[in-house]
């Protein structure tokens, strides 16, 4: 079975000399990156960003390497707004606290 990763995927991609695992972080048709690690921004620059991602990257061709372990897609749908052909599913969103009412 070829597996394809998504993002929110945890993967293991086991090497010849190392193992890195982590979360499917970004994904196109060449390459995915996978979130090895997290650590504090030494700064407040930028305060919607409050960590620093380490990534590593892997090239399509070494996919078939790739161990799918779980997926974490569900856990954030609960706390995502999701958008689908033009519109918000308004069975997952919520408007903000003492806001109108959304038609």
């Amino acid at each position: 079975m070829n597996y394809s990763p998504r993002v929110n995927d945890y993967v293991i991609w086991k090497q010849s000399h190392y193992v890195d695992e982590g979360w499917v972080y970004f994904k196109c048709n060449d390459y995915i990156t996978i979130e090895v690690g997290t650590k504090d921004k030494p700064d407040e620059l930028v305060n919607m960003h409050k960590k620093t991602h380490i990534l590593v990257v892997c090239q399509s061709q070494h996919w078939n390497e790739l161990e799918y372990v779980k997926n974490r897609r569900d856990e954030l749908l609960e706390n995502s707004i999701t958008f689908e052909d033009g519109k918000f599913k308004h069975d997952t969103y919520k408007s903000q606290e003492h806001r109108y009412s959304d038609p």
